[in-house]
């Protein structure tokens, strides 16, 4: 059975128990804040959560860009000539066009490297979403699975993997053109906070709104009490944007509603809080569906 290396980016948010525990590679990508450009990695070793979230506080505008397919070209062929298979699990095409840039690199890779093969999993998730699969592809990988039977899972399951969040600022989202100017400036004024989901497309949808922050955070508890499959060997996943006791908060009102075996808390890092916020508090979870 040939070997497999499991790739993902950075977008993915792991914990670190899981990313210094497994044969995992997260590719970097570069982000600007402050007029400074620097590689966001899995460690946040060039800048801490905590940092980039006072910055975004303060006012500074932030931006991201996609990993090129060159860099794609050069972590998958590093592999390649080790005689392993790629097994790469992306960052949603309904959100960013790095998934794109990794199929340029697989198609020039393809013709080199003829007896390889070079797996491409549009996760058609983010955050911590993303990392519940690389999470489960590992565990898979490690219970025997080949690449092919892997591939086969993360395809069957993408679409129960549920993703539910909110936000304690509303002008993100605005930026993003995710809500309109007067819903963010109204919405602000009045505390409403939006429960949002991604939809089977990959993509950000706005579902519901409660009035207050604990309202929204018990609302994200509620969604998956109701829609969680098999909770008892279920590990759920949350991120945070520098919201750590909200996100204790929203494990502490899923351990009294439902008897799942664990959560895991996580940073979100500054790819993804660039366009959702300081305060965003997101959960993940297998459902009946998305």
């Amino acid at each position: 059975m040939t070997r497999y290396q499991i790739f993902t980016d950075c977008t993915c948010d792991l914990a670190e128990d899981i990313y210094l525990n497994y044969p995992l590679v997260i590719l970097p990508m570069d982000v600007t804040i402050d007029s400074s450009t620097f590689s966001h990695t899995h460690d946040f070793k060039n800048m801490s959560a905590k940092t980039f979230y006072e910055k975004l506080r303060d006012g500074y505008m932030s931006t991201t860009s996609q990993i090129t397919p060159m860099v794609f070209k050069e972590a998958f062929e590093n592999t390649l000539k080790e005689g392993k298979d790629v097994l790469y699990i992306g960052f949603s095409s309904g959100l960013s066009g790095t998934l794109q840039s990794s199929l340029v690199a697989k198609s020039e890779l393809e013709d080199l490297y003829p007896n390889n093969k070079i797996v491409i999993i549009d996760s058609l998730a983010a955050s911590a979403g993303q990392g519940l699969l690389v999470y489960q592809a590992l565990l898979n990988q490690k219970n025997g699975m080949t690449i092919d039977e892997n591939a086969t899972w993360l395809n069957n399951n993408i679409l129960k993997l549920a993703h539910w969040f909110t936000v304690d600022d509303l002008q993100f989202l605005k930026r993003g053109g995710r809500v309109s100017g007067a819903v963010a400036l109204v919405g602000t004024a009045l505390k409403i906070k939006p429960v949002l989901h991604v939809d089977n497309d990959g993509h950000l949808v706005n579902v519901s709104k409660a009035h207050g922050r604990k309202a929204s955070l018990t609302a994200l508890a509620d969604r998956l009490a109701t829609t969680i499959t098999d909770p008892t060997n279920q590990i759920i996943f949350i991120s945070h944007g520098d919201a750590l006791e909200d996100a204790q908060f929203l494990a502490n009102k899923i351990f009294e509603s439902s008897h799942v075996k664990d959560v895991m808390i996580s940073d979100i890092g500054p790819v993804i809080g660039s366009h959702s916020g300081p305060g965003t508090i997101a959960l993940f979870f297998f459902a009946t569906g998305r």
